[in-house]
């Protein structure tokens, strides 16, 4: 069961670049996802958008991540779209092949489904031609990588319903997107025609020798934009071409160049010497590297320029954030040992390379943030969750200490245990120990000090009788533990 309310399944249809991407992005919300791609290729390329993008994710949040969904290929049309809350349509950009696909789908698809397509810039008035119960379809137009960059453009056709767009940006909100409602249909919508007009104008660079992919790019990634910032225009656009990279893109987007979307249409030809030298250029600009390793580049400038935005809540920043309360709020108490008498086992984690300091250990810091985590994580198997914050009531800590017995280094499983060493009804003492899973080896204890508040008030206050029962059940069952040697140290205690 999904984690989303209403979003159990989804259908997709394509699983090119773009499908691949809203397969990982639903999949790790949690959601189940049915695909149909005729080509036999598919599950090979779809699974290596998903790795990218679980490897993303696990650098993207420390939020609890909820179960993954599950996907299922299918043969046809009709049975990506039986049974599901919603439908992505993400064929090639060809007018005749969506509307096949869309027609032969939602003949036998609920009618309450809403189908949202990721056309870039084919009106959904023209799309939606044909389809049984046409007032459901909009255009849903994500960016590439789907499953990181939050931005949708939301577009409705002559026959779309208001019901329909807004169940819409209710789906894409909930998988952590950022929704542009759009008010009126047009062309390319609007971040293609801006995007179309950099690519016009940059075609016309290289035409007249004026400059170089590369430098082309260099004014670009240094100036706008959180996809620009760090790639520029070229490399995305080789990227988009799969697997194929920049000439696959040519051959596919090339003849969209005479297509009236702007009033910027004098355009150079787009003939083979053009491509040859754009070709070229890209390949000297990607120098060497795989279209997976230009993917796994992309991805770890995003995470970094969305993360740092978060520490400004700004921007996709914002978005972030508000995914983050939103995936803490959905997250399930932890699952911990059915023997309570024991220290309980409520966090468990990889150690990623981006915490090993300069000496190849877990940096200090990071021990304190596993021992938080771990602690967050007790909080919440005490019922500690998003209705309680929502009521008022919180614990806040309010003194902490961490000892370090061994080392631990990137790729290391560690788990953490936490012990009640003392409570009353406004404070709560936990004592955290740290642990590789390999060898069982203790390297870190974590010893903090709880105080319960009244979160609007902003003062201490006491828990509720049921919290101070839960806190109860667990101390009176751990009684039998014998009081950890590191609790209550002091820095340069005696060993």
């Amino acid at each position: 069961m999904s984690p989303i309310p209403g979003l159990n399944t989804v259908g997709l249809l394509g699983g090119g670049v773009i499908g691949g991407g809203w397969a990982a992005r639903f999949l790790l919300n949690g959601v189940d996802v049915i695909l149909y791609d005729p080509d036999p290729e598919a599950p090979r390329k779809v699974e290596a958008v998903i790795a990218n993008a679980r490897r993303a994710y696990a650098k993207l949040t420390m939020a609890p991540l909820p179960v993954e969904g599950t996907l299922r290929f299918v043969a046809t049309p009709e049975e990506a779209v039986i049974g599901v809350d919603f439908v992505q349509e993400s064929a090639p950009e060809r007018l005749d092949l969506k509307q096949s696909i869309l027609q032969r789908a939602s003949a036998v698809a609920d009618p309450s489904v809403v189908f949202g397509s990721s056309t870039s810039g084919i009106l959904p008035t023209q799309i939606q031609i044909g389809m049984h119960h046409p007032e459901r379809l909009v255009v849903g137009h994500p960016f590439n990588p789907v499953y990181l960059l939050p931005l949708v453009e939301i577009c409705g056709g002559d026959a779309t319903s208001t019901a329909a767009k807004e169940r819409a940006a209710e789906v894409y909100t909930s998988i952590g997107m950022r929704p542009l409602m759009l008010t009126k249909e047009i062309d390319g919508f609007i971040a293609d025609r801006l995007l179309e007009a950099v690519w016009r104008e940059a075609l016309w660079l290289i035409n007249d020798g004026i400059a170089t992919a590369q430098q082309i790019d260099d004014a670009i990634r240094f100036g706008a934009g959180l996809r620009w910032s760090f790639m520029g225009t070229f490399l995305v656009y080789r990227i988009a071409g799969g697997e194929a990279g920049m000439q696959h893109f040519l051959a596919q987007f090339g003849p969209t160049l005479q297509w009236p979307w702007t009033k910027l249409m004098d355009v150079p030809d787009l003939n083979q010497e053009l491509i040859d030298t754009i070709v070229a250029q890209s390949d000297d600009q990607a120098n060497g590297s795989t279209i997976r390793e230009l993917e796994e580049l992309r991805d770890d400038c995003l995470v970094s320029v969305m993360q740092g935005l978060r520490t400004v809540g700004y921007g996709a920043g914002e978005v972030l954030a508000d995914f983050e309360r939103a995936l803490f709020d959905r997250a399930p108490a932890p699952a911990v040992a059915a023997d309570s008498a024991q220290p309980l086992k409520v966090h468990e984690i990889r150690i990623p390379t981006e915490w090993v300091d300069y000496n190849g250990h877990t940096n200090d810091s990071r021990y304190a943030q596993m021992s938080g985590d771990a602690a967050d994580a007790f909080l919440r198997y005490l019922g500690v969750d998003a209705d309680y914050l929502r009521g008022g009531h919180s614990y806040y800590t309010v003194e902490s200490h961490i000892t370090y017995a061994a080392q631990s280094h990137a790729g290391d499983v560690v788990y953490v245990t936490s012990q009640v060493i003392s409570y009353d009804e406004k404070r709560l003492h936990l004592f955290n120990r740290m642990h590789r899973a390999d060898d069982h080896t203790l390297i870190s204890t974590g010893e903090h000090m709880y105080l319960h508040v009244d979160t609007v008030a902003g003062k201490a206050m006491a828990a509720p009788p049921e919290m101070i029962e839960r806190i109860a059940a667990v101390a009176n069952a751990q009684t039998h533990l014998e009081r950890p040697t590191q609790a209550g140290r002091f820095v340069g205690a005696p060993r």
